[in-house]
């Protein structure tokens, strides 16, 4: 793919020309040249966009399909082709399917689907088999076939001999162990956050509490273990300062946070809309305040859309019994973009692959060009209409955003919406 970028902001602080204003030639997917004015060398396609942006390739540590197994949701094609059309050049892609994925195989499955892809997928292999919380999948297989962390998603370890095993076993090949912050036995039955408006609405609470004792455990198993731990979607402003003292402690702790976690509230299921049901659910706004002031000040290490296709049949029903979970990639930097100032934006939506072994390809002559190409200053309303994914499961259907994505150059590829 040749390919000749015309007038592109760079925002890059790794690159050269951060902030720069530049032509980019790509010839056979590498930079050949970067410049004010670069003259088209042989009539090759030249991209020329209003208040072109372009940043390294965006990353998502937490985004699930639904092949195989739930493939109604969405397949591994369009999911991947929704992440490149959001930004996104790179995504780690969940274990919870149908089968879950727990082996070898399995790993190997996830990377032939998206083999060719201009959107890389890197499997999270389940933690436990068949993610049931009993015994250990197969891990240090699934290391071997590419997997790069172990995740039951959204469900919590119980045992907490399980997870000091875990944490032990890993550590003799430099596994990433996550564990979702919930202490089900606290959290119940609730299926929003336990508050004033939970009274109110007559609905079970899920308290903080739930989410904090967990992170206390898992702290203290990590301490004592000496692995790595990943805490996946945190959302109260105690979890924050529990994980800032973690690390003030050197633990070998990271942790994300879902976008919609820090753009929305509680009061936005006065309506019973279903779509507002996620986990963790929404907190209040000093949560999302403290979450924000996380992310600024290095304590939250990334963020996530935490994208969750659910199917009509158990989303359009009544709340209680409707499942969690929203689609996010789409939103995920218009959304970003309200709070965040662009350098910080692009710095959020391209961190994470450090703690992931995952490589950063700086904008510089000589490189892979793996760019994502965007306008910020774009200002918009998120309609139904416009979501690409099989299920529109949109917890920011109708928010008003900032900034919308052109599309990426991938592995050699040109995607654009």
């Amino acid at each position: 793919m040749n390919v000749l970028i015309k007038s592109a902001t760079i925002v890059d602080p790794r690159s050269d020309f951060h902030n720069d204003t530049c032509d980019i030639l790509i010839e056979k997917g590498i930079i050949t040249q970067i410049s004010k004015n670069i003259k088209n060398p042989s009539k090759i396609k030249e991209i020329t966009l209003d208040n072109l942006h372009i940043s390294q390739g965006w990353f998502d540590s937490s985004v699930s399909f639904g092949e195989p197994g739930y493939e109604e949701r969405e397949t591994i094609a369009n999911g991947l082709e929704t992440a490149a059309r959001s930004g996104f050049t790179d995504v780690a892609v969940n274990a919870n399917t149908k089968p879950i994925i727990d082996s070898y195989a399995d790993i190997s499955f996830l990377k032939g689907k998206a083999q060719g892809n201009p959107v890389n997928l890197f499997p999270i292999g389940a933690l436990t088999k068949n993610s049931d919380g009993e015994d250990l999948a197969e891990l240090y297989d699934m290391t071997n076939a590419g997997a790069i962390a172990f995740y039951d998603y959204q469900k919590p370890i119980r045992n907490p001999n399980l997870m000091k095993l875990a944490l032990q076993y890993a550590s003799n090949f430099g596994g990433l162990i996550f564990s979702f912050p919930q202490e089900s036995r606290i959290s119940g039955l609730g299926v929003m956050n336990e508050n004033v408006m939970s009274t109110s609405l007559g609905l079970k609470g899920n308290p903080t509490l739930a989410e904090e004792l967990q992170i206390v455990r898992d702290l203290f198993l990590l301490e004592y273990t000496g692995g790595k731990l990943h805490i996946p979607t945190i959302s109260s402003a105690k979890s924050v300062a529990l994980i800032r003292d973690a690390k003030a402690k050197k633990l070998d702790v990271s942790c994300s946070v879902a976008i919609h976690n820090l753009v929305l509230t509680d009061d936005e299921l006065k309506t019973f809309n279903t779509r507002f049901k996620v986990l963790p659910p929404l907190r209040t706004q000093s949560d999302c305040d403290a979450l924000i002031e996380g992310l600024k000040d290095g304590t939250i290490d990334m963020v996530t859309s935490d994208h969750n296709p659910i199917d009509i049949e158990h989303k359009k029903i009544e709340f209680d019994y409707a499942k969690y979970g929203s689609i996010g990639l789409e939103t995920a930097f218009g959304a970003l973009n309200t709070v965040f100032t662009i350098k910080k934006t692009i710095d959020l939506l391209t961190k994470g692959k450090e703690r992931f072994n995952i490589e950063s390809t700086p904008i510089a002559v000589g490189k892979k060009a793996k760019l994502t190409l965007f306008n910020p200053t774009e200002n918009y309303t998120f309609t139904k209409e416009m979501i690409h994914a099989t299920s529109k499961n949109a917890i920011l259907e109708d928010q008003k955003l900032k900034g919308k994505v052109y599309g990426i150059i991938s592995n050699n590829q040109l995607v654009l919406n």
